[in-house]
């Protein structure tokens, strides 16, 4: 009885150690050292605290999301050893630039000889654009005319172009004159319009994520010279640009197509 209450009384100071080790952070675990005397001798014992993990509780992961992250900014001239960003923002830019140039010269409502103009005509000299080997005219609001007479050769090219184009044209051919009736504006024709768009769209896409990659794999080969710290800030601004130039083309998607459906 004597031995196991003197056992007692060893141990109690660790287990209330232990016990009060779970109720701190881990930035308080220290090791505990008990002063105490035994039969006459001065006892010094160590017990360390137990380290315990504190986990985000669900309150406090919802009150993390939606926030908006922080953005990058950064001093182009300060990283133009490394990489040209303004380059690759221009390359982005122009992604945006040429899907507008398309929304507005191909899908259009009531057709019109500009949106003949940069159909691709596959020619034995290369690819062309429709207006650079037929002459392209407006008879009247049902019927555009593509005169080839200077170029007779590529006319069958023309008419598959423009028959392939997307644009709803079932072109008829004279000779060298190609007569190509305006289509009825059906809401079917505007809903095919707006699958064009969003085909356009996602090419342009596709585009940028190209430029992007681009862009990420030439930083790489600047690892071993510049901190990884520098590296990912450049890459988190790189990816910035590239979520900047998606959401304009979705909102010029958006916009094109509340056009398009009327």
């Amino acid at each position: 009885m004597a031995l196991g209450l003197r056992c007692f009384r060893l141990a109690y100071p660790a287990f209330c150690n232990s016990v009060a080790a779970l109720s701190r952070s881990v930035s308080d675990i220290t090791l505990k050292t008990v002063n105490r005397r035994q039969n006459g001798y001065r006892q010094y014992i160590a017990y360390p605290a137990l380290p315990v993990r504190h986990f985000a509780t669900k309150k406090a992961k919802a009150k993390g999301k939606g926030q908006s992250q922080t953005r990058v900014n950064i001093n182009t001239a300060l990283v133009e050893d490394i990489i040209n960003l303004e380059e690759v923002d221009e390359e982005m830019k122009s992604v945006m630039e040429t899907l507008k140039d398309n929304f507005n010269k191909t899908l259009n409502i009531r057709t019109s000889p500009g949106s003949l103009d940069n159909i691709t005509v596959v020619t034995a000299d290369g690819k062309l654009a429709l207006n650079q080997i037929g002459q392209i005219s407006m008879k009247s609001p049902q019927l555009i005319l593509v005169n080839m007479t200077s170029f007779p050769e590529c006319t069958a090219a023309a008419i598959k172009a423009i028959r392939e184009s997307g644009m709803n044209l079932n072109p008829e051919v004279e000779g060298t004159l190609i007569r190509v009736p305006i289509p009825k504006v059906t809401r079917e024709h505007r809903e095919m319009l707006v699958k064009l768009a969003k085909q356009s769209t996602n090419k342009a896409k596709d585009s940028l994520r190209k430029i992007r990659t681009n862009a990420m794999n030439k930083l790489k080969k600047s690892k071993d010279k510049v901190s990884e710290d520098t590296i990912r800030l450049i890459e988190k601004q790189i990816s910035q640009m590239a979520d900047d130039t998606v959401t304009e083309l979705d909102r010029h998607l958006t916009v094109k197509t509340k056009e398009l459906l009327g």
